[in-house]
């Protein structure tokens, strides 16, 4: 379905689930549908993966990135409600000739929702492996993808670096929103007083009554994923509206797994990370990682990589967690297309 993407200033507003956001006057369409792809389940049984599938008009591209978002969220992250024109990934890519399908993980949005038990890391990499296959062989709308770059947030990203390493299978790896060495007690007070199960929260309990999904509570996500001098209040709101659950079984395979015990160090292709300044749960206090700029973080990063991975690091000034979604992520998205272009040959007319 045909979707409009602003290249002016807005002049007017319109209302959208409950936020203002700023309507187009000149626009370029974009082409964005959501898809269900069959994929395996924990326990072997079909499940499916729901997404969102972007494309720019004209011609289509040779390559996609393949979309996988952090823990708490959805594919929301990618293609964000508020203010889309600015704060969206997939559109912004696609006004810039490139591909994207975001996916769901399981669990959540619109995806499969198995027992949480044993939705762990071997299986969320496996599905993210089987929609590679979709994407290659032309499954997803039609069209089949030569390329394939795999781009992760957060715990989205130890899933990403589980695939990478495990099937090898893609031409480029994007870690985002983490580092080898998380603020250990960041993350454990984030997880002791900002998450609640998912069933006793009053937005998601209508989900099921799974007692390992567990979801943040209400206000956490400021302080977990912003630096709030560098965020719209209006986005803040919107992820708290848009916000999901996660395994919790999973998240700790994947924490332990898929980035602190790297499965990086098997990457075999060009890798791109990027992290905010500001990250409190990567980049804060006792997290022994210099995030002042690229130059400063990729020495104590390269360890974790072979020296086929070629790692690139980018750090977005004053930007907290989930660096999409800060005023300045537009820097963070020009720098990942010079990266594609650059080290994947992933280019655009």
């Amino acid at each position: 379905m045909p979707y409009k993407l602003a290249t002016a200033m807005a002049v007017c507003c319109v209302l959208l689930g409950g936020f203002l956001v700023a309507a187009p006057a000149e626009a370029v369409d974009v082409r964005c549908s959501d898809l269900d792809l069959p994929v395996t389940g924990p326990l072997g049984e079909q499940a499916t993966v729901h997404g969102r599938f972007c494309l720019p008009e004209g011609p289509a591209p040779k390559a996609v990135q393949l979309l996988v978002h952090g823990g708490t969220y959805n594919s929301a992250y990618w293609d964000f409600p508020y203010d889309p024109d600015r704060y969206s990934y997939q559109r912004d890519m696609a006004k810039n000739g490139y591909a994207t399908f975001a996916a769901d993980q399981l669990g959540s949005g619109g995806s499969s929702k198995p027992l949480s038990l044993p939705l762990l890391l071997p299986v969320l990499a496996r599905s993210m492996h089987e929609v590679i296959g979709h994407l290659r062989a032309g499954r997803a709308g039609g069209v089949p993808f030569e390329k394939v770059v795999i781009v992760g947030h957060s715990v989205g990203s130890g899933i990403v670096a589980a695939e990478a390493s495990t099937y090898q299978d893609v031409d480029g790896v994007i870690l985002t929103g983490m580092t080898h060495l998380p603020s250990v007690p960041a993350l454990t007070l984030g997880v002791l007083f900002g998450l609640r199960p998912a069933f006793a929260d009053d937005q998601l309990g209508s989900l099921g009554s799974d007692p390992l999904y567990f979801t943040t509570n209400p206000g956490a996500r400021t302080g977990l994923f912003y630096a709030t001098e560098n965020a719209d209040p209006g986005v803040i709101a919107a992820d708290e509206a848009t916000k999901d659950q996660v395994s919790v079984p999973g998240m700790g395979t994947v924490a332990v797994f898929g980035i602190v015990l790297p499965a990086t160090k098997a990457i075999r292709v060009p890798v791109f990370q990027a992290v905010g300044e500001k990250d409190i749960l990567f980049c804060g206090v006792f997290a022994l990682r210099n995030c002042s700029s690229g130059q400063t973080l990729r020495p104590s990063e390269a360890p974790y990589y072979r020296p086929e991975a070629d790692l690139s690091t980018y750090v977005l000034p004053g930007a907290g967690h989930s660096l999409a979604l800060h005023r300045n992520a537009s820097a963070y998205r020009d720098a990942t297309r010079v990266w594609l272009r650059d080290k994947v040959g992933v280019a655009v007319p």
